[in-house]
């Protein structure tokens, strides 16, 4: 079975080794053919403590690290321009 492996924007970093990935996916209305987005958040371990809020990062789901917390991140895609 493969990996899933999700790009998102982080949008909290405020605890220990866990920072709040935002993941949007656009689909068409079924019916009126509109772009819909959709946006989830996911819990994801950054053990390095190195992601920033606004930060592009690609999550890899891994196993349950924690009772919310199944995602990991694996590469930073873009640094923020915000100075945090």
């Amino acid at each position: 079975m493969p990996v899933k492996e999700k790009v998102g924007i982080v949008i909290s970093n405020k605890m220990q080794k866990t920072v709040v990935v935002k993941v949007e996916s656009r689909y068409p209305h079924p019916i009126y053919s509109k772009t819909m987005v959709k946006t989830r958040k996911y819990l994801a371990h950054d053990e390095m403590s190195k992601c920033n809020i606004g930060d592009q990062v690609l999550v890899q789901e891994c196993r349950p690290l924690s009772k919310r917390k199944r995602w990991l991140i694996t590469k930073i895609i873009s640094k923020s321009s915000l100075i945090t």
